[in-house]
């Protein structure tokens, strides 16, 4: 029996879960992040005594890609206790990695095994964007 892509990417980012340092909330997450290439990027949330200073699993993910020289990803999946989605930082640096974000799957996973999908746009339906703020590189 074959391991689907799915699987592979819920699986790790369960496995990083593990990996959380969350003393505070005890709201352990980890996240696996598909580059558009297809290489697998994880993260998983570190919190910090001031609570601004957290990163989250998702952001962390995203770190770890853009460190290897990638800068566009189409799936991530995020496994928490119950399910949670990202935070709305974290969508919004989500978006910033993104070409379309209707063509971007998120994969929501829980610890009673129950896994929803999404899109990145429905998460995030309307993400700031402005002309008047455009890249100059």
């Amino acid at each position: 029996m074959s391991i689907s892509s799915d699987e592979i990417l819920i699986a790790k980012a369960k496995e990083v879960r593990s990996h959380a340092y969350a003393p505070y909330s005890g709201y352990l997450v980890g996240a696996a992040l598909r580059a558009a290439d297809g290489e697998i990027f994880i993260g998983a949330n570190v919190e910090n005594l001031s609570f601004g200073l957290t990163i989250c699993a998702e952001r962390s993910a995203i770190a770890a890609m853009v460190s290897a020289g990638k800068q566009r990803w189409t799936e991530l999946a995020v496994f928490t206790n119950d399910g949670g989605t990202p935070c709305g930082m974290c969508l919004q640096t989500l978006v910033e990695f993104v070409e379309d974000p209707s063509n971007c799957r998120i994969l929501l996973c829980g610890s009673t095994g129950k896994t929803t999908e999404h899109r990145l746009i429905e998460l995030l339906p309307m993400g700031f964007a402005s002309e008047a703020v455009r890249r100059v590189g």
